[in-house]
């Protein structure tokens, strides 16, 4: 006798089933990605005026420390403190919604201390500025219309003026608001010299993502590709 029947319909579980397994997979590949792809990052303060205004959200990219070259002249980056950079500055406790925004990578965590600057020097490079500047690398002097309108690019206070070598794995790094910005500069005495190491830096500032009016892309300034090679280094 032949077997009857057709195929059996696959019986479909209620949405209110299904939908708390829809927000954990969500939340994993939210996770996944904040840990190995792209985070977003609030900016703390005016130190990168006008380049990026206080409040504003970027979006870093967290895969090319992982995968790819060290980052480069004239990047934008956010890294962990290195030494005490932020100690004394004030941190507003975040509300739930913030935490919960946090966790999946949307804001950073009020417990990181993160950081963010431009990358001036990097590993075998001699950075230099005096009085008004202009700054050097590696003897070239850059053009920066992205230092904040009023500003020079160095100063005549302590710290203002210097001249470094930076050392393999470390970056001079200073803030488009040079005159707003306790950078490279002004922590020589620390432990790596106002050097950043590399493996303190979380990624690099691609775009910023909110306010939807600011939305802008985060390029290398085209001065940084005239400067030449650090000696020893080709």
């Amino acid at each position: 006798m032949a077997r009857g029947g057709g195929r059996r319909t696959r019986k479909h579980r209620p949405f209110w089933v299904e939908f708390p397994l829809l927000v954990g997979i969500a939340l994993i590949l939210a996770l996944l990605i904040k840990t190995f792809l792209v985070q977003a990052f609030s900016i703390p303060s005016d130190s990168m005026q006008n380049t990026l205004q206080k409040g504003d959200r970027v979006l870093v990219d967290k895969l090319t420390p992982w995968f790819g070259p060290e980052p480069e002249r004239g990047e934008v980056i956010v890294f962990h403190d290195p030494d005490g950079w932020l100690d004394g500055v004030a941190v507003d406790p975040p509300n739930a919604f913030q935490e919960a925004l946090s966790f999946i990578g949307l804001m950073p965590s009020a417990e990181e201390k993160d950081l963010i600057k431009r990358v001036i020097g990097v590993g075998g490079d001699t950075v230099e500025c005096a009085g008004d500047g202009p700054l050097k690398v590696n003897g070239k002097a850059l053009d920066e219309p992205y230092v904040f309108p009023g500003n020079t690019p160095c100063s005549n206070d302590p710290g203002g003026s210097f001249e470094v070598t930076v050392p393999p794995g470390r970056l001079w790094v200073m803030g488009d608001h040079r005159q707003a910005s306790s950078d490279s500069r002004y922590h020589t005495d620390d432990r790596n010299d106002g050097m950043v190491p590399v493996d303190e830096v979380v990624g690099r500032a691609v775009v910023v993502a909110w306010p939807v009016g600011r939305w802008s892309t985060l390029p290398i300034p085209d001065t940084f590709k005239t400067v030449p090679a650090a000696p020893g280094t080709n």
